[in-house]
C-alpha cells in the first residue's frame, strides 16, 4: 500500500496528464480532472454520462486562490467560507481561467475551498483547481462511500486513489450558495 505522499504524487501526475481520477473529497468520493482543460472535462462528463449543462465544482486549496478564477469576488464570499459549519460551494459570476465546459450555462463557476488534507495537498501538488463531481453515473444514487461506487465508474476512470477506501463515514452535505457581483446571495442547497 502506498503512503499518503505517494498517493498524492500518483494522483497529481495523473491530473497533469489530463486523466480522470476517482478520489476522496471533503464530502464524498468524487471523480475529478484538470478544471482548466476542456479535453479532460469532456472525458469526465463522458464517464459521468452527464447530459445536462450543470457546472462542475472547482476544488481549490486556499481562499486567496479564488481571485485566480473569478473576475470580481464580493467580500461577503470570504465571510461565508470562513463561517460555514459544513463544506460550502459558492457559484460566482465572471469565471476566468477555467475550461468553458466546466462552467454553468451563464458562465458562472462553482468553487469550493476544500477542508480535506488530502485534497489540499493534491491541489497544491497539481497546481491547478480540480473539476469535481460525485462518483456516480448521472441519474443514479450518489455513493456515500467507496464500496458503493459502481464498477462502471471504477473501470472508466484512469486512476483510483488507494487511500480511505475502507472508511465509512457519514458525509457532510455541501451547502451551495449563488453570489452575484453585488454580494447578494441565494442558497441553492442547504
Amino acid at each position: 500500500m502506498n503512503t499518503f505522499d505517494e498517493e498524492i504524487k500518483l494522483a497529481a501526475d495523473a491530473l497533469k496528464k489530463g486523466k480522470v481520477i476517482l478520489y476522496p473529497t471533503d464530502t464524498i468520493w468524487g471523480i475529478g480532472c484538470d478544471a482548466t482543460s476542456s479535453a479532460a472535462v469532456s472525458r469526465l462528463i463522458k464517464i459521468k454520462r452527464r447530459t445536462d449543462n450543470k457546472s462542475l465544482i472547482a476544488l481549490i486549496d486556499e481562499t486567496d486562490r479564488i481571485t485566480d478564477y473569478v473576475k470580481v469576488v464580493p467580500p461577503i464570499a470570504y465571510d461565508l467560507i470562513q463561517n460555514a459549519a459544513n463544506p460550502i460551494s459558492i457559484v460566482f459570476p465572471g469565471a476566468k481561467n477555467i475550461a468553458k465546459n466546466a462552467l454553468g450555462p451563464d458562465s458562472t463557476v462553482c468553487i469550493r475551498v476544500t477542508d480535506s488534507q488530502f485534497c489540499k495537498q493534491l491541489v497544491r501538488a497539481f497546481g491547478k483547481p480540480i473539476a469535481s463531481t460525485s462518483a456516480n453515473v448521472s441519474g443514479e444514487p450518489t455513493p456515500l462511500f467507496f464500496a458503493k461506487i459502481s464498477e462502471e465508474i471504477k473501470k472508466n476512470v484512469d486512476h483510483i486513489v488507494g487511500l480511505y477506501q475502507d472508511e465509512i463515514k457519514m458525509p457532510k452535505a455541501t451547502t451551495i450558495i449563488k453570489l452575484d457581483v453585488n454580494g447578494q446571495f441565494t442558497i441553492l442547497r442547504h
